[in-house]
């Protein structure tokens, strides 16, 4: 099935065909959203202006206009990743329920695109999306009665858990298939094997090591940070 920037791309070739000179409709968003494409099949190498010219069906040089260069569409593409997590979303009257709703959603994003979120995570993009995200979770924090300079503090922590298990995630969903599978068995084979006269907590819990996903895991270490900010929240009269 032809992509939606390849069937873009197509539309800006017959105008180029039709006036018999080069004219791609190219805007910044139909650039980022080829960048993902490529990044999704390709890797990182993909995040070249000739690859992405080429995927447009355009002069590379054209993107010089919407990019000064490549660091600069990075970190375009980067908040194009918090802004799809935005999509649809709005707070809650719960603190608590907002961030957690809200860096779901985010991390869904991140293992939907592993190989520009690899990437994506380790940056601050200066951009919209990252501002409504951090606004949207000061918000919060001061809902729950953190002052400014607190509610910086445990953002940071918060955020930075995030991003940090969200790259993690990342990465190992693009490990090829046998990777993936040799490490998961692990936990029903060698671990489930280990003798409890030297490893006995190991072989205590060896019947769950197996039984714990991934999502869920990280679902669970969400809660456990937001639990741990909200038993640290100054109570209000």
């Amino acid at each position: 099935m032809e992509s939606r920037t390849g069937k873009r791309a197509a539309a800006a070739k017959g105008k180029r065909a039709d006036s018999g000179r080069p004219r791609p409709s190219l805007s910044p968003r139909l650039i980022v959203e080829a960048c993902l494409e490529l990044m999704d099949i390709e890797g990182a190498d993909a995040l070249t202006f000739r690859r992405i010219g080429a995927q447009l069906g355009a002069d590379p040089t054209a993107l010089y206009r919407h990019f000064r260069n490549k660091d600069d569409l990075l970190l375009a593409v980067a908040d194009h990743l918090l802004e799809e997590g935005l999509e649809g979303f709005e707070p809650s009257g719960d603190w608590q329920q907002t961030l957690r709703s809200l860096f779901i959603r985010i991390h869904k994003v991140y293992l939907s695109h592993p190989r520009a979120a690899m990437l994506a995570t380790v940056r601050i993009t200066r951009r919209p999306a990252e501002m409504r995200v951090i606004e949207t979770t000061l918000t919060a924090l001061s809902d729950a009665g953190f002052p400014p300079e607190q509610a910086v503090r445990h953002h940071r922590a918060l955020v930075d858990f995030i991003l940090a298990w969200s790259c993690m995630d990342a990465t190992y969903s693009t490990l090829d298939a046998h990777t993936r599978r040799g490490d998961e068995s692990a936990w029903s084979g060698e671990y489930a094997a280990v003798s409890a006269a030297t490893h006995p907590h190991i072989a205590a819990a060896a019947p769950y090591l197996a039984s714990v996903e991934d999502d869920a895991s990280f679902h669970f270490a969400l809660d456990l940070m937001l639990d741990a900010i909200g038993a640290r929240a100054p109570t209000r009269g």
